[in-house]
């Protein structure tokens, strides 16, 4: 179990009049005073938090959680039999949750294997090991109640969610299949009273192992980079884009100088194919990039205004900060509006307008002056002051330039149409809408 003084974390939530919330708030009150007596007056400021992990190598090396040990200014390991040794970080990953420590072991220690998680299926028996509430060592079982969940934690989510029972403390922990192998790293719950409900997730062993070679190698990860924004593809963009179905990732915007611009990817291009993987959703894109290995060269597929075409593509490894996408300026054409379709009005983007919505100077293209209430565009969360860099994928200057491409694309029979659309702070999206005059 790993061990870390770490502010802010809460003590866990018992419901007034419940059998335990005696004594849990006897545990935690000798838990403080047994603090306050070992490091005297000073202990009331510091907060120990507990979490879980387990050997993976004889010589001392433990995975936990990322979180558990985050900003720590001391970090101890205490072991099934006692022993109580203090520990270093010697890699983490925030974007898995996953952390190594090491520890000076006196003697070789009991060490853990992965399984395969990509074998597993749902309802398959699992069972978790952990340290809940800080009680102790606590053997739990369930099934897997579903696989590859996303749950809007970071840009690789493929957890494991399991039934067996996830409490605090248990976070770092290990999750087993039936033959001994662990599966899994324990790492969230979805709870409103800080106890299991059955609802518990774990990042799967074949995405943790990656990250852990990595973190053992180089002390930090090593992904692939390709450097594009981009969005998921609805049924109405799909149809704006000519597609039989929604698949793909739709680039909203790629970085300048990145592997993808040295490419020849741009923006409203989607992405099908990628090193030989189908791209079957926009979530599964960063996962297919980041387990590539940086430097090699691959092909990749798009859908361009219609046409297939591939490109070749030399990996980039992931910075820490990507650099802001930069907008190339467009010519301003005369002042003129047009309501045109979904409920939405455009205008010139004059100066004006950039200085009353703070619209940075280098976005063009027209403006949305207004949105009626409860119209399709209010429903696609475009409002006063977006704006519309392109239409059907070709840069739009002028009001009457967008209603002549509106009506382009009713003329070809479509039943909707893609806009390019920018805030003022310069984050792209596409949004499909419906070409019908009304503004409902």
């Amino acid at each position: 179990d790993a061990e870390d003084s770490k502010k802010g974390v809460p003590l866990p939530s018992v419901p007034k009049g419940s059998p335990f919330e005696d004594f849990f708030d006897e545990f935690f009150k000798r838990q403080q005073e047994k603090a306050q007596k070992e490091k005297g007056a000073d202990a009331t400021k510091t907060v120990t938090s507990l979490g879980s992990g387990f050997v993976i190598d004889a010589s001392g090396i433990i995975v936990t959680s990322q979180h558990v040990v985050s900003g720590v200014s001391e970090i101890f390991v205490s072991f099934a039999d006692g022993t109580k040794l203090p520990a270093t970080i010697i890699g983490e990953d925030d974007k898995t949750d996953i952390a190594l420590l090491k520890v000076d072991a006196q003697r070789p220690l009991s060490v853990l294997k992965f399984g395969e998680s990509s074998k597993l299926r749902v309802g398959q028996t699992v069972v978790a090991i952990g340290n809940p509430f800080g009680l102790g060592g606590t053997v739990t079982s369930g099934i897997i109640s579903a696989l590859n969940r996303d749950i809007n934690s970071g840009p690789y989510d493929s957890y494991i969610q399991t039934d067996a029972a996830i409490n605090r403390g248990d976070t770092g922990g290990p999750l087993f299949n039936l033959d001994g192998e662990v599966i899994g790293i324990n790492t969230a719950i979805i709870s409103p009273t800080g106890g299991s409900i059955g609802i518990g997730f774990a990042v799967p062993s074949h995405l943790a192992a990656r990250v852990i070679e990595q973190l053992k190698k180089f002390g930090a990860t090593r992904r692939g980079w390709l450097g594009v924004r981009i969005q998921s593809i609805t049924d109405e963009i799909a149809g704006a884009l000519g597609l039989d179905k929604p698949t793909g990732a739709l680039v909203a915007s790629v970085t300048a100088g990145s592997p993808a611009a040295k490419a020849g990817i741009v923006a409203g291009d989607v992405i099908l194919r990628f090193g030989g993987a189908e791209v079957e959703t926009m979530r599964a894109l960063p996962r297919i990039v980041a387990r590539t290995p940086v430097g090699d060269t691959v092909e990749v597929q798009v859908l361009r205004k219609g046409s297939k075409r591939s490109l070749k593509v030399t990996i980039g490894r992931l910075p820490e900060s990507p650099a802001k996408e930069p907008f190339k300026k467009q010519k301003e054409g005369r002042a003129s509006e047009s309501t045109a379709i979904a409920g939405l009005t455009v205008g010139i983007l004059s100066d004006a307008a950039r200085s009353g919505h703070g619209i940075a100077k280098d976005i063009d293209g027209v403006i949305i002056t207004k949105v009626e209430p409860g119209s399709i565009a209010a429903e696609k969360s475009l409002k006063a002051g977006d704006v519309i860099v392109e239409i059907t994928q070709e840069k739009v200057n002028t009001p009457d330039d967008f209603s002549a491409k509106v009506a382009k694309v009713r003329k070809a029979g479509r039943n909707s149409v893609l806009l390019l659309v920018s805030d003022d702070k310069g984050q792209l999206r596409f949004v499909a809408l419906p070409v019908t005059d009304a503004g409902q």
